[in-house]
């Protein structure tokens, strides 16, 4: 699964043969027919993007309403996980999509400064500016040009809980990383371990580091390490890492152990606490934890798998780490013009709230009304990432090269793993991580 960014980071979904026929006879449309006689009557707008299976079926409602509205006929076709790749090939092709569904803020970065991309529309800002926090147009905007839409958002600042196994425990909700260590040796002592870690998808120990240097260190430092204008060997990532040491030197907060961990991946870690034989009471990760609980282990959101926000550290603010995936219009596109329409319609609430009342959809838009949410755990976690405003912080390994932020066996994935083996040294981690990010960040 691909993190999300929006989602989780999922393993590539598209196949050699899904890439050589992408923009034919594989490609996906909507259920719905165009309405006659619309302003894009007889035109098609391609979109690629990352989502397979329910996210895609979803999203297509979403251009289903497209297309009811204007007339427009829509495709999507799955790029698999490496966009940039995917999109290059078609690019040099001459068979480019219209639009792209950008999950991390380093390739939009990377598709503007190729000159890939068309400014966003005067309508669009507009909606962006009085819609979102300022942070989103922010993190879709490269050199002062605005770039890229924030569509679907990931709240990743929430801990997952088997509410049986803190009644069994004793235990309640904490409000402080003190108190989630305490919290957890309470689970464990009561005979479940704390925490289900997905040390086999490197992406989940990145998230675990960036909601503790968010709230520890703060939204400005944050924010320069996340450009590399500070060193990964500043203080304050040993701090951090010598912090996050607690957990993953600790074997009572950690089910089966760091070598345990090593062999878990995001799902794996999820059914450890949701699944028919739990073997941890908690597992962090963002809003996407309650849509595998529900859909591949039956339980409910809000009932019988519960989250807590990630709670403050050292006296600093409960972080909110966020993802997403950014809608961006191709020039090389066949109908760039019609695919700027789809993105002034995608800034709408309208827009967001055919996905919000489908499931499985965070947006950061202010005026998405909360009842268009599904469940009542949605709701909560959309009321906090909205309410967050400006703190909001984009996950940082996705602002990274990738690398250096996003590469399998590479970079910060394959250097965290290795400091969950062996805490000991959170010096010599961040000595590691600082010179594979001068490297990638070419410094």
């Amino acid at each position: 699964m691909r993190r999300p960014s929006a989602t989780p980071r999922r393993a590539a979904a598209a196949s050699a043969a899904v890439l050589t026929l992408a923009l034919t006879a594989t490609a996906c449309g909507g259920d719905a027919a165009p309405a006659s006689g619309g302003e894009l009557d007889g035109t098609t707008v391609t979109v690629a993007g990352v989502w397979t299976g329910s996210e895609q079926k979803n999203f297509t409602k979403v251009l289903d309403a497209f297309s009811e509205k204007t007339g427009a006929k829509t495709v999507f076709v799955p790029s698999g996980d490496n966009v940039s790749t995917f999109v290059g090939s078609k690019i040099e092709g001459g068979n480019a999509p219209d639009v792209v569904m950008v999950p991390q803020v380093g390739v939009l970065k990377q598709f503007a400064e190729q000159g890939w991309l068309l400014p966003l529309s005067e309508k669009t800002e507009q909606a962006a500016d009085s819609g979102f926090a300022p942070v989103w147009k922010d993190y879709g905007t490269v050199g002062g040009t605005y770039y890229g839409l924030y569509f679907k958002a990931a709240h990743k600042s929430t801990v997952w809980y088997d509410p049986e196994a803190f009644t069994q425990a004793g235990v309640s909700e904490p409000t402080s990383f003190e108190e989630l260590l305490t919290t957890g040796r309470t689970l464990a002592d009561s005979g479940r371990p704390a925490f289900a870690i997905a040390g086999q998808d490197g992406w989940t120990l990145t998230d675990w580091f960036e909601n503790i240097y968010l709230s520890q260190a703060g939204p400005e430092k944050y924010d320069r390490l996340a450009r590399h204008e500070i060193p990964w060997t500043d203080a304050s990532v040993v701090r951090a890492l010598t912090t996050l040491g607690e957990v993953f030197g600790d074997e009572q907060l950690v089910a089966g152990g760091a070598q345990g961990a090593l062999r878990t991946d995001f799902p794996g870690s999820v059914e450890q606490v949701f699944g028919p034989r739990p073997s941890a009471g908690m597992v962090y990760e963002g809003d996407f934890v309650g849509g595998v609980a529900r859909d591949e282990f039956g339980r409910s959101p809000g009932e019988d798998a519960l989250f807590f926000p990630f709670p403050a550290v050292d006296g600093g603010k409960a972080p909110v780490v966020s993802g997403g995936d950014a809608a961006v219009v191709l020039k090389e596109g066949r109908n760039a013009d019609a695919g700027m329409k789809l993105l002034e319609f995608l800034a709408t609430p309208e827009a967001a709230e055919v996905w919000a009342e489908a499931g499985g959809f965070l947006s950061p838009h202010k005026e998405v009304g909360l009842g268009a949410y599904a469940d009542e755990t949605a709701r909560q976690t959309a009321e906090s990432l909205v309410a967050a405003g400006d703190t909001v912080r984009f996950d940082m390994s996705d602002q990274a090269p990738a690398a250096f932020g996003g590469t399998k066996g590479a970079g910060e994935w394959k250097i965290l793993q290795d400091f969950l083996r062996d805490p000991s040294d959170p010096a010599a981690t961040a000595a590691s991580l600082e010179a594979a990010a001068a490297k990638a960040y070419k410094d």
